[in-house]
């Protein structure tokens, strides 16, 4: 059988363990802190022969300088060309070629890699991830090769995306002050300009091991991963420089934003975006139940008034970006044929306007709760869900022990709690107002001056 066929059989295999990881009471997990600052959390779990191991480096694209954005996305690309001792290109083959998985991401807050493997290639992802930790492949070769990967991913994600400019023209009209204006993407003039220099003050000030955390999730003894780990880890030396955070506060909005974007797509969208606060605080999880409400499954009241009674919309979503600092409610709508954007924003706020006023019944304050518990579960089927969650937890809250105690927080939302949140964070002063629409329609705006408003502008 080939290793990567095994593999697969093995992953399927894990969703069979979800019955048992949902019984128990507690993930328990051991933790410390290695003497050049690396925080190491170690997740014991035999259900299946594989593991997860992954690193967090606290470093998103609100650590950026605003003339240089788009250096943490870079890096997530920069940091698969190699090291000293893996030769370029041989990154990926290496898990692969081992029967593992591997990929990368970054937000606004981090960067996060991680490989999944059968559980006897433990030590070949932590020889590598250390030698992503202290021995990266930077060099003009390897910048020149990223920055075309770069440049094509934002082509084919963003600049040839229908709405593919969306979360760029929310961030960069919701903030004025916050390095939130911006979105990881960033911009490719940056990366052209920056110098080789630039990128490796970038990654010694970042990508050191006071500014991680390593999580090992799975088919692990704790005694042999800390051997594992001193090994490749403990040599590595803490960084010396100063790591910077973001300073600014972001103003609180005092007056709706209306924006009108223009794009190469065939039905308008509208976009409303609320501040919210950070990911943690109480009120976060009361609008993030809102937001389920409005939005989640079938019987949401976005789909079933605004897409399948009114027909006004061919899609409608709602969703929070949980940030480390404060963010945003985000309500979309694609508008349905020779529906006009101003009329499906009025029925968009319609809805919220319902929550305020008359707050939400026994039966769907059950279904949110049973919807935040299912979610909140699925993550932990898996060991890299595990991983995930426990490096989050850590990262942005300083407690990893949040992934046995985060759901009692959504239990505690009750019904008023939902409705004061509606009426505290969705109101005109705090919205953003995005036509995200098509350039045919361009020409005929301008002429007409400012874009419409509702007819009926709901009471704050």
């Amino acid at each position: 059988m080939k290793r990567n066929a095994f593999f697969g059989m093995l992953l399927g295999a894990s969703l069979l363990t979800f019955s048992a990881r949902q019984a128990k009471a507690t993930i328990t997990f051991t933790e410390y802190t290695m003497p050049n600052g690396l925080h190491v959390i170690l997740q014991e779990d035999h259900s299946t022969p594989i593991v997860a191991v992954s690193v967090m480096y606290h470093v998103g694209s609100k650590n950026e300088d605003p003339q240089r954005t788009g250096f943490a996305h870079f890096f997530e690309h920069l940091l698969f060309e190699g090291s000293d001792n893996i030769k370029r290109g041989e990154y990926m083959k290496f898990i692969q070629s081992a029967g593992g998985q591997l990929n990368a991401n970054t937000t606004q807050d981090r960067t996060f890699y991680y490989e999944v493997l059968p559980s006897n290639q433990l030590e070949l992802a932590l020889w590598m991830e250390s030698e992503r930790m202290a021995h990266a492949k930077i060099d003009d070769i390897g910048v020149e090769t990223q920055r075309k990967v770069v440049k094509e991913e934002k082509k084919q994600r963003y600049d040839n995306t229908p709405y593919g400019q969306l979360i760029n023209v929310i961030f960069e009209n919701a903030y004025t002050t916050y390095p939130y204006r911006w979105s990881p993407i960033g911009k490719e003039q940056y990366i052209d300009q920056a110098t080789l220099d630039e990128f490796m003050n970038f990654y010694h000030t970042f990508y050191v091991p006071n500014n991680a955390v390593l999580v090992i999730s799975g088919d692990i003894t704790v005694d042999n991963s800390k051997q594992l780990i001193n090994k490749y880890f403990g040599e590595i030396a803490k960084g010396t420089k100063a790591i910077p955070r973001p300073t600014e506060v972001e103003p609180i909005q005092k007056a709706e934003k209306r924006v009108n974007f223009y794009d190469n797509i065939q039905l308008p969208a509208v976009i409303l975006g609320y501040h919210i606060p950070k990911q943690g605080t109480d009120d976060y999880y009361a609008v993030q139940l809102l937001t389920q409400l409005l939005s989640q499954g079938k019987s949401s009241r976005f789909e079933k008034e605004i897409v399948d009674k009114q027909q006004k919309a061919v899609q409608a979503a709602a969703f929070d970006l949980g940030n480390e600092e404060p963010g945003l409610a985000i309500m979309l709508g694609i508008a349905n044929m020779g529906v006009k954007p101003e009329v499906l924003e009025e029925s968009m706020l319609a809805e919220i306007e319902k929550v305020k006023k008359n707050g939400i019944s026994d039966e769907e304050y059950k279904k949110l709760e049973n919807q935040a518990e299912n979610d909140f579960i699925s993550q932990n089927q898996k060991d890299i869900g595990v991983a995930t969650n426990l490096a989050t937890y850590y990262t942005f809250q300083g407690n990893a022990n949040l992934i046995n105690t985060e759901l009692e927080r959504y239990r505690k939302v009750t019904k008023d709690d939902i409705k004061r949140v509606a009426n505290k964070y969705m109101i005109k002063d705090n919205r953003l107002v995005v036509f995200y629409l098509p350039k045919s329609e361009e020409d005929k705006r301008s002429e007409s001056g400012n874009q419409p408003k509702p007819k009926t502008e709901p009471k704050k």
